[in-house]
């Protein structure tokens, strides 16, 4: 669904970059609270989610890669906001799909530069609200299990890209460039991302259930899920509230699980996806190209400022195999895209931390002096 330029004209370009922009300003503060925070009691620590970001984003990317057929001559690509949200939470999800739309637009060329505001706002905004709205809202009716959560996922999922393309069509009947029925875009749009939307759910479900079987306490969205574990207590042994022998010794405490064999995992799932993988995804148009093209929405679309760049396309400049060219440009883009994506939370990290510094040194002072 990534927009191109010339399909909106510029003061609904230039408003929905104002709004992309106060997003990623907002997503920057909140995404504090989401990686730099303290752990809860359940043990699920925010900071653990902070070197995972940049890896959501990457792997993003690669997926985005793996164009599925939904009609005929029609395809589509998950957007990845519900999946984003889910793992790392809301304010980072809208960062991990910003950083995604800027690295495909600026180096291959998908994504018009002057649409990026639009393409942010419809892909990036609006998905990740509305999933995690909706999936927050059914785990609240839903039984606490994991099993919820992957359910909670693959709705939240669905309902999110037709609410995408729902934003589109408003966006477009506000500053479409091209004279079209704005029922017919609504109809059609709707009714061929209905359909994307099922990929889009498994895909989610699939990779939630996934590391809510391996690590779940690596999913934002099932923070608080499991209850604290309770230790029985026998005759034979003092209870909970008995005091300890002089001579006991405190319990070591338990070590932090590693992410590193989990993160490793995923960028190799992740290279593997975009370098092999992306070769046998559909050729057709997405749903939104192959709406544009029936009605005619497409007949003012701009050549892009990056038409030019080495990776423009999806593959690189001067390799003429188009399996190893475009093998190659889905792993460099998962490079840059993880390499952006984790500077930005360990800025966002970083910056948490400086200031829960600075608070504290303050109120260290306050004490002295008093």
């Amino acid at each position: 669904m990534h927009v191109p330029d010339g399909f909106i004209d510029a003061p609904v370009s230039l408003a929905t970059g104002a709004v992309a922009a106060a997003a990623v300003a907002v997503s920057l503060r909140g995404a504090r609270r989401e990686l730099g925070g303290t752990a809860p009691a359940d043990g699920l620590g925010g900071e653990r989610t902070a070197p995972l970001a940049g890896l959501v984003a990457a792997f993003v990317f690669a997926v985005q890669m793996l164009n599925f057929p939904v009609a005929a001559g029609t395809s589509g690509h998950l957007l990845g906001g519900a999946l984003a949200a889910i793992l790392v939470g809301p304010f980072t999800g809208v960062l991990c799909i910003s950083v995604v739309l800027l690295m495909q637009a600026v180096l291959f060329a998908d994504g018009g530069l002057t649409a990026l505001g639009v393409n942010i706002t419809d892909m990036a905004v609006v998905t990740t609200l509305v999933a995690y709205g909706l999936f927050r809202l059914l785990l609240a009716v839903l039984p606490r299990r994991r099993s919820s959560v992957t359910a909670a996922s693959f709705v939240a999922a669905l309902v999110s890209v037709p609410a995408a393309a729902c934003a589109f069509t408003l966006l477009y009947a506000l500053g479409g460039t091209t004279d079209v029925p704005i029922g017919k875009v609504f109809t059609a749009m709707t009714g061929v991302h209905i359909l994307i939307g099922i990929g889009e759910a498994v895909i989610t479900a699939l990779t939630v259930g996934a590391v809510l079987a391996v690590r779940p306490d690596l999913v934002y969205g099932a923070r608080g899920l499991t209850a604290p574990l309770q230790l029985r207590t026998s005759p034979l042994r003092p209870g909970p509230d008995a005091a300890p022998a002089p001579d006991a010794a405190p319990a070591p405490a338990k070590p932090a699980r590693s992410t590193r064999r989990f993160a490793l995992a995923g960028l190799l799932t992740a290279l593997a996806l975009a370098g092999v993988g992306s070769y046998y995804a559909s050729a057709s148009p997405d749903g939104l190209e192959k709406v544009a093209h029936d009605k005619g929405i497409d007949s003012k679309t701009e050549e892009h400022a990056a038409k030019d760049s080495p990776l423009a396309d999806y593959q690189v400049a001067d390799i003429t195999d188009g399996r190893i060219s475009g093998g190659l440009a889905g792993v460099i883009g998962v490079g840059a895209t993880l390499l952006v994506g984790t500077g930005v939370t360990w800025v966002v990290v970083r910056r948490r931390r400086d200031r829960a510094a600075a608070a504290e040194n303050g109120t260290a002072a306050t004490g002295t002096t008093a």
